[in-house]
């Protein structure tokens, strides 16, 4: 098989991982208070670093290493805890659809941050996916939730994880950077999730460590995926995860149709696709005259 459609049919697992991830916290966010869901989410997934244990024992952890690495895990939790709330607020379609928009912050941050140089056909690019963020809330023609709030802000806080952990992994194997990350995240959680403590009953527990388990294997068939194929090329298949979204919703919860969110979603993906295109273009330009 040519390493291409491997690389897509390794992202269009993810896909469905990653919506079953939603499916499972939307059951079960309903019937436990939001913010031990995620504890419970990353404690049950601590036994997936188990292998990792060796590498993280041989890395250098510096000083400078520790504090990025809190600092992106205080991000990271602020992050999951309003995804999570915004899961038993609103459709899985329209969280799925606002959590497309993470590239279009970590650009905007890579800018303010650390100074990047943006082209105006990144600009514009980077417009219409706003536009297409637009097209989702619809402000002024409906009413907002508090949960389209909370995805908001949630998808501000996973992109400021993500620029964190690009300058992790310039001082740290990507294995010791996700074990940093998800070993610290639910010791940042557990006070307050301590505070809200309601006993789950072991049909929960079970279906949050499946929410660990599609979390984690999500993530590794992302990694094939990018080793398989470049990303500009596997980048339009997340667009499916918006389709099985929007069914799984409309089948399991009930949640009505939206076009304006597939239209919407549509928007960004596409415009997030260009953006990754062109930068894998421009490297691989800079290489040849290089």
């Amino acid at each position: 098989m040519p390493a291409t459609v491997q690389g897509i049919l390794w992202m269009l697992v993810v896909t469905i991982n990653f919506v079953m991830v939603n499916v499972l916290v939307k059951y079960v966010g309903s019937g436990l208070p939001v913010i031990e869901t995620a504890f419970l989410r990353f404690a049950l997934g601590l036994v997936f670093l188990l292998p990792m244990i060796k590498t993280v024992r041989n890395a250098n952890l510096t000083a400078e290493v520790w504090k990025l690495s809190v600092a992106r895990a205080l991000f990271h939790a602020v992050a999951m805890s309003l995804w999570f709330y915004a899961m038993t607020r609103i459709p899985m379609a329209e969280v799925t659809a606002m959590n497309f928009m993470n590239p279009l912050y970590i650009s905007i941050g890579a800018v303010l941050i650390f100074g990047e140089r943006i082209s105006p056909p990144r600009i514009a690019a980077m417009a219409v996916a706003f536009l297409g963020g637009l097209i989702i809330l619809r402000p002024g023609f409906r009413s907002l939730d508090p949960g389209h709030v909370a995805m908001i802000f949630s998808a501000m806080a996973f992109a400021g994880s993500y620029l964190l952990a690009n300058a992790l992994t310039k001082r740290l194997p990507a294995t010791v950077v996700v074990f940093l990350m998800s070993a610290m995240v639910p010791i940042v959680i557990a006070p307050i999730a301590i505070m809200h403590w309601q006993t789950p009953t072991l049909l929960e527990v079970a279906l949050l460590f499946l929410t660990a388990a599609f979390a984690t294997f999500a993530h590794y068939s992302m990694m094939r995926a990018f080793a398989c194929a470049p990303q500009s090329v596997v980048q339009p298949v997340t667009f499916v995860q918006l389709v099985w979204a929007m069914l799984l919703g409309m089948v399991l919860f009930g949640e009505a149709f939206d076009p304006f969110v597939m239209l919407g979603g549509a928007m960004i993906i596409l415009s997030i696709s260009y953006i990754t295109w062109r930068e894998t273009r421009r490297k691989r330009m800079a290489e040849a005259v290089s």
